[in-house]
């Protein structure tokens, strides 16, 4: 692991830790404008650009500049250059300071930090198809003659650097998403607010997911079949690099090019057979956006409440524990939790009469006391038994009703049952109940995933009927056509069978005449791809 030198960011503590911010800030602003070498007057003028405006002495800017030289973050040399007219205007003008490249690197160390900072991270699903723009437009280059070298360049930049804003926006999100989940804000108005404006923006996220992921995994399968050594041959003959002396920069450009593809291979296609990274991100937005309808959950319940129990007992371990003695404690407890005078004091014996006026409380019979008046607060009454109700005719209608309801449910399976692989667009029109059947069973084999050739199989919760579904093979439209309206969707290849092999039960034969479905000639059965 390399190492920071550690007098690299000594600049960023200490008394005069902003003006060694300023003066770095100036030389890299003066390198903007292509000025490499800046003198004292020079350092000055730039100050008051990058927004220093306290007075700055010349023996203190001096003392300044030479201590970044001594931490090496400047270069400085004689300028012989120039003719000098006064030995003021020689000490002035002949020592010229420049950026070193540990300079360089501590500046953008620190613009990149405070850039941190200020960022709170995005989703964006933009990124996402940029990145297979890229893929697509390198994929059209690779098969192009060397003309092309230097657009192959530009594109795998521009697409590394879409990579990169979509792994440092993620993670920034995510950050601040997970600390959003554990915080607890002081205005449960605003609060509020904020939890149900991410919620949002995360289910509008989670749209086409995975429809993007999938399309930029293909495109990534599509240009390492044109070679991907050989594209970053070509978009290193296209960099141009400028020659240097010592080490051959090409061997650090081709590195840092094969770590970045393997950094996009991590996201959508991993070599080990792991789970894409863009899948675990589909996870966590979806677990956040739980967590967090828990939380406004418990936010709504608590202004429902006029009090929280939680709050409730906390308060009573204060009181608890500033109580003086322990009697007070006792006393405390008795109160909080009921046990408090007895409730049956009232209730008199049964017949009076047996028990003289003079007679002692102590020696008197017992008086039963009711177990109901401890749990409710109520005596117990005895009133004569109410007349049982006759139920059978109830008995009979539910019956009867679950009967109809067998009935419609068999003849929907046998409408929807297929002899073989189907499109969806067969089914054409249906009746209401029937496309609710369809609607249930697309629901859940779609929930389910797909096997090593792309068959999604689902049974219902019956386990009586099976279906199959095959991606669409081509880009057709099904159109299912119901009394209430159309459903327009992919037309997926579909199999709908009795699970078992067996065949779906038929409708009753007295109510077939109700019970007909008003279906469409079903097109001709077509053979599932795989």
């Amino acid at each position: 692991m390399r190492r920071v030198p550690p007098e690299m960011f000594r600049f960023t503590t200490g008394e005069r830790s902003d003006l060694y911010g300023a003066v770095l800030e100036a030389f890299g602003v003066a390198g903007e404008y292509l000025e490499t070498t800046l003198g004292a007057d020079g350092v000055r003028g730039r100050l008051r650009a990058v927004g220093w405006v306290a007075a700055v002495e010349d023996q203190e800017l001096y003392d300044v500049l030479k201590q970044l030289v001594d931490w090496q973050l400047l270069d400085v040399v004689h300028n012989h250059a120039e003719n000098y007219r006064t030995a003021e205007e020689y000490e002035r003008r002949n020592l010229q300071y420049s950026l070193t490249r540990r300079g360089e690197a501590a500046l953008a160390g620190v613009r990149h930090a405070l850039e941190v900072l200020a960022s709170t991270g995005a989703l964006q699903t933009a990124v996402l198809e940029a990145i297979a723009d890229r893929l697509d437009e390198l994929n059209v280059l690779s098969g192009q003659h060397a003309s092309a070298d230097r657009r192959i360049f530009t594109t795998l930049r521009e697409l590394e650097g879409h990579l990169e804003a979509l792994v440092e926006n993620t993670k920034a999100f995510n950050g601040e998403l997970q600390r959003l989940v554990r915080a607890e804000g002081a205005d449960l108005d605003v609060f509020r607010d904020v939890k149900s404006a991410t919620v949002a923006y995360l289910q509008e996220f989670l749209v086409n997911l995975d429809r993007r992921g999938q399309t930029v995994t293909a495109a990534v399968a599509r240009v390492e079949e044109q070679g991907v050594a050989l594209l970053r041959e070509r978009a290193l003959r296209g960099a141009e690099l400028p020659p240097v002396t010592g080490e051959d920069p090409a061997t650090s450009w081709l590195e840092s090019r094969r770590a970045r593809w393997a950094g996009l291979r991590a996201w959508f296609l991993p070599d080990d057979g792991a789970r894409p990274r863009i899948e675990q991100l589909h996870d966590i937005a979806r677990r956040a956006i739980v967590s967090l309808l828990q939380v406004l959950e418990r936010i709504n319940e608590s202004r429902r409440r006029s009090s929280s129990a939680v709050q409730d007992f906390r308060e009573l371990a204060r009181w608890f524990a500033a109580a003086p003695a322990e009697g007070d404690l006792h006393r405390l407890w008795s109160a909080a939790f009921g046990l408090g005078p007895a409730r049956h004091a009232h209730l008199a014996h049964p017949d009076p009469e047996l028990i003289p006026p003079s007679h002692s409380w102590s020696e008197a019979p017992p008086v039963e006391v009711s177990a109901l008046l401890r749990t409710s607060g109520r005596t117990e009454r005895f009133t004569r038994t109410a007349k049982v109700r006759d139920v059978a005719a109830v008995r009979a209608e539910r019956a009867e009703r679950a009967r109809a309801e067998r009935s419609e449910l068999a003849r929907a399976w046998q409408a929807l049952e297929t002899d073989g692989p189907v499109r969806l667009s067969s089914f054409g029109t249906l009746d209401p109940a029937v496309f609710d059947r369809l609607l249930d069973l697309l629901g859940r084999v779609l929930s389910a995933q797909p096997d090593t050739h792309g068959v999604r199989r689902s049974v219902t919760g019956d386990g009586r009927v099976e279906v199959w579904l095959l991606p669409p093979p081509d880009d057709r439209v099904a159109v299912l056509t119901t009394v209430k309206g159309e459903l327009a969707g992919p037309d997926y290849v579909v199999r709908i069978t009795a699970a078992g092999g067996a065949s779906l039960p038929l409708a009753p034969a007295d109510a077939t005449a109700e019970a007909k479905i008003s279906l469409a000639p079903a097109a001709a059965p077509q053979e599932a791809a795989g």
